[in-house]
C-alpha cells in the first residue's frame, strides 16, 4: 500500500521540528492553522505557531526529535484527518515520550495538503482541566 502524501509531509515538518528549521516546517500550514501548545494553549496562525515551536525546542534544550508511529488517515471532502502516534525522543533519553496525535489537513488547489489543525495530545484534551 503507498504512503498518503500527508505522511509523507508530516514525517518532512518532522524533520524540520527536529532540524530546528522553523521556516522551512512553516510551509505546511495553512495560514490561518492552528496548533495546541499545550492543553488550554493554543497558538494561531503561522506567525504564532513559529514562535511556540522556537519556545518548545528552547524548553526542551535544543534536544528534541520528532518521530511518527503507526497513523490512520482518513480522507473525505479535500480534507484529511490523521490520527498518529507522535514519538517525542528528549535529549539522549532512551524512551521517548509517546502520544496519540490528532492532525487536520486540508487540500489547497495551489499548495497541495496544508495542516490547519495539529493537536499532539490528541484526545488527551479531553481530561485536561
Amino acid at each position: 500500500m503507498t504512503e498518503h502524501d500527508v505522511l509523507k509531509l508530516i514525517k518532512q515538518a518532522d524533520k524540520a521540528i527536529s532540524t530546528e528549521d522553523f521556516d522551512a516546517l512553516m510551509h505546511f500550514y495553512a495560514d490561518d492553522a492552528v496548533l495546541v501548545v499545550q492543553p488550554g494553549q493554543i497558538a494561531e496562525g503561522k506567525s504564532e505557531i513559529k514562535k511556540a515551536f522556537e519556545a518548545i525546542v528552547k524548553h526542551f534544550k535544543n534536544a528534541l526529535t520528532v518521530t511518527q508511529g503507526v497513523a490512520q488517515v482518513i480522507e473525505g471532502a479535500d480534507t484529511a484527518l490523521v490520527i498518529m502516534e507522535t514519538h517525542l525522543h528528549i535529549g539522549e533519553t532512551a524512551v521517548p515520550i509517546t502520544r496519540r496525535a490528532t492532525y487536520v489537513f486540508k487540500r489547497d488547489q495551489n499548495h497541495g495538503w496544508l495542516c490547519t489543525v495539529d493537536n499532539s495530545y490528541g484526545t488527551d484534551l479531553l481530561d485536561a482541566d
